[in-house]
């Protein structure tokens, strides 16, 4: 159980897929101008990723590993989470229209989110059982969301200071996400 618990710490905030792996850098970027839009994108990659890396395991482990097909998995996890992000778009779209509205486009980009790939192939390559695959899944997804948040609150809360012209935009965003970074790496440690 300890182990279960470093893992998810890990994954959520030592590890942290965007500021300590730098991957699903493009939404982070590009996306979080706001915090109900970064909240939003996260809780929908949330689902995504996990769906994702749990259906790739079991596919991994049930189908390429005993027909000697392992390097297939890339393209066998492309379409999984091509599938899954299909399944959840239309899963919003049927519950809740604001929020198939809000996301726009962004719901089909998490396709190609490499935070996404990145998480179902370390759990392949790491050997993970189909139990820490989920805590894995579920700690990089929340790690996800919670910097998605704290960033979009964070460049919400800039908009509406008085930052110099030439550091306006993309420069202070690149100068809070390494003060970001930073802040995370200072957790280094804490999950063994």
């Amino acid at each position: 159980m300890a182990d279960l618990a470093l893992l998810l710490i890990g994954a959520l905030l030592v590890n942290n897929f965007v500021l300590a792996q730098f991957l699903g850098l493009c939404p982070f970027m590009g996306i979080t101008r706001g915090y109900d839009t970064a909240l939003a994108t996260g809780v929908a990659t949330t689902f995504v990723l996990t769906l994702a890396a749990v259906i790739a395991h079991l596919v991994y482990h049930g189908v390429l590993v005993p027909l000697e097909l392992e390097y297939l998995r890339i393209i066998l996890f492309i379409v999984v989470i091509a599938g899954v992000v299909q399944l959840v778009s239309r899963y919003i779209e049927a519950t809740s229209v604001v929020l198939h509205q809000m996301l726009g486009i962004y719901l089909p980009l998490i396709t190609s989110n490499c935070a996404v790939l990145g998480v179902a192939l370390l759990a392949t390559s790491q050997d993970l059982s189909l139990l820490e695959t989920l805590v894995f899944s579920i700690g990089a997804a929340g790690g996800f969301t919670l910097v998605m948040v704290l960033f979009g609150a964070m460049r919400e809360t800039l908009d509406h200071e008085g930052i110099p012209a030439p550091f306006r935009g993309a420069p202070i965003a690149l100068i809070s996400a390494g003060i970001m970074s930073l802040a995370f790496m200072g957790l280094t440690g804490l999950a063994g």
